[in-house]
């Protein structure tokens, strides 16, 4: 790889969970200010929510697709392989401009494709600068679209991908304060039994697709137990018995 000069940077900017008017002032200036925006895409070639949002502040000219296996788990060998490639692409992009700017929806820094983009550029382009401009993330839109309340007082906030199995949500529900749980689409039906046996269904809500024409944000007790979006976001709000400022 050849070398890059030290002002070279990749900068991860946090575009939100969909809705373009929750990019930040200094996200889409961000946006911008770089020479090209990187999107992630599946091998599948869709649009992806991180490519739409951009594209409502910079030329389509200045995007740049890279394929990263963000829907691949269960082959590991693949998901490095395509790994390495999206680095290298990235890491030529470096010796060409000074500033790579990578989209991810969200926020870069919670868990985010960005991230390991951003290890592997590391070991693929020494010096490279790599800052972050934070984004708004689901859990945020979907408080503010259902009206469920994230924290009071001294509660806990926890955040859970069930990703890593119900169980892991089970042990979270059974503690104090808020819980909430992303990726949970496609196990909804053990999400919604996790909710039942922690006695956390009835305050809870779920929302997918927010901020977009197909967004759904609904109650929990609704979950049937079919599938849903794998970007599913759900909110389990703490108990809350104790009155105005009971947690202060």
């Amino acid at each position: 790889m050849p070398d890059v000069m030290s002002s070279s940077r990749l900068i991860g900017v946090g575009v939100g969970p969909g809705d373009p008017e929750l990019v930040t002032v200094k996200g889409v200036n961000a946006l911008r200010a770089a020479d090209v925006v990187v999107v992630p895409v599946m091998d599948t070639g869709e649009r992806g929510r991180a490519e739409a949002t951009v594209l409502h502040y910079v030329p389509v000219e200045k995007v740049v697709r890279v394929v990263f296996a963000l829907n691949e788990r269960s082959d590991r060998g693949r998901r490095e392989a395509a790994w390495d490639a999206a680095g290298e692409r990235v890491a030529r992009l470096l010796t060409t401009y000074g500033a790579v700017a990578f989209a991810t929806i969200g926020d870069p820094n919670v868990y985010s494709t960005f991230t390991y983009l951003a290890q592997t550029i590391g070991e693929l382009v020494p010096g490279v600068v790599v800052e972050t401009v934070p984004g708004i993330t689901a859990m945020q839109d979907l408080a503010s679209r259902s009206g469920a309340v994230l924290t009071e007082g001294t509660e806990p906030l926890t955040l859970v991908p069930v990703t890593a199995g119900a169980a892991v949500l089970k042990d979270a529900l059974a503690g104090p304060g808020t819980v909430v749980a992303y990726k949970f689409g496609r196990q909804a039906g053990e999400v919604a039994e996790a909710l039942r046996e922690t006695g956390r269904l009835g305050d809870a809500v779920w929302g997918s697709a927010l901020g977009l024409p197909e967004e759904s944000v609904r109650p929990a007790a609704e979950l049937d137990g079919a599938p849903l979006p794998y970007l599913s976001t759900l909110i389990a709000p703490a108990r809350r018995d104790g009155g105005r400022g009971g947690k202060l």
